[in-house]
């Protein structure tokens, strides 16, 4: 299969026209708009995870869940914060980066730019060139016509040499010209085959750029989920029962509970202190006994005790 070439299919039957250079430069221009939005996205790109990056950084460094004593809890917890920290720092290194493939985008950009010019340049010189020939040439051509000519050896004969002068130079015009023309082939040859060079290199530089960005990313995910594993495996680590063992033998305070309260009547004894759980009447420990009578109820409803009375039960 024949290849499509620049240099053999961006030509004009018109010598004056320049329909194919401008398709090629057309496109150069596109190639190169591309570049630049792709430059900016990884400009912004790298913007963006460098902001995620420190984020998650200051989240990693404060205290989740507060401070806890719980053992194998509490190493998960560290695990988790040095993973989240790990994958901030991850984040960080990928937006620089993707600073630096921004960078060789930029340098890549300005490479073809001035090749560009240089090509440029040396083209349009060869079509003024030509365009100042074939201005001499129709000069020429209008200063002397073949009608002249003929006139002139039949009128003048003594103008003969001047006539012989003039088509001399009316042919060395002639001669410039194709040679001009051969010139600027020559060189619109040498510009298609430059382009051409360049939008090879361009396309290739570019997916590749894309490639390398894409397996970036991939990367920054296998990356973090690895991290994440790290933590998941922590947390398989992690038990209730265990936690629960080392917090009881860090703060425990004891196992024998307060003894029972034992009901003191302020009027009785020592040694008629009543035992636990058979008193009958209300807790009055805080109380004191109730004042004996002095003499015997008489009164079936009150008995009178000193300078009051009381209820008689």
């Amino acid at each position: 299969m024949t290849r499509s070439l620049f240099k053999g299919n961006f030509w004009s039957a018109d010598i004056l026209s320049t329909i194919g250079y401008d398709n090629i430069i057309q496109h150069l221009n596109n190639g190169r708009k591309n570049c630049k939005e792709f430059e900016d996205f990884l400009k912004e790109r790298a913007a963006i995870e460098e902001r995620y990056g420190k984020d998650l950084l200051n989240l990693s460094r404060k205290k989740p869940c507060g401070q806890s004593e719980i053992n194998t809890l509490k190493r998960a917890l560290e695990v988790f914060k040095q993973q989240v920290d790990n994958v901030a720092q991850c984040h960080i290194q990928l937006a620089q980066s993707l600073r630096e493939e921004a960078r060789k985008m930029e340098e890549f950009r300005e490479k073809q730019k001035l090749q560009r010019k240089k090509a440029k340049k040396n083209y349009e010189q060869k079509c003024r060139d030509k365009d100042e020939a074939e201005q001499a040439v129709s000069r020429s051509a209008n200063l002397v016509n073949p009608k002249q000519q003929e006139k002139l050896f039949v009128k003048l004969a003594t103008s003969k040499t001047a006539v012989e002068d003039s088509d001399k130079a009316y042919m060395l015009h002639i001669s410039t010209l194709d040679k001009v023309r051969e010139e600027w082939q020559s060189e619109h040859i040498k510009a298609c085959e430059a382009f051409e060079a360049q939008e090879c290199e361009r396309i290739n530089f570019f997916r590749n750029a894309l490639w390398l960005h894409v397996n970036q990313l991939s990367q920054q995910c296998v990356t973090s989920d690895e991290m994440y594993e790290q933590v998941r495996k922590s947390l398989e680590m992690c038990s209730i029962q265990r936690d629960i063992e080392y917090f009881v033998n860090q703060r425990k305070t004891g196992q024998i509970p307060p003894a029972p309260i034992m009901y003191e009547n302020f009027y009785s004894s020592q040694k008629n202190a009543v035992p636990a759980g058979k008193a009958t009447g209300p807790n009055l420990a805080r109380r004191g006994p109730l004042p004996i009578p002095k003499s015997s109820p008489d009164d079936p409803d009150y008995s009178l005790v000193d300078d009051y009375s009381l209820l008689y039960q």
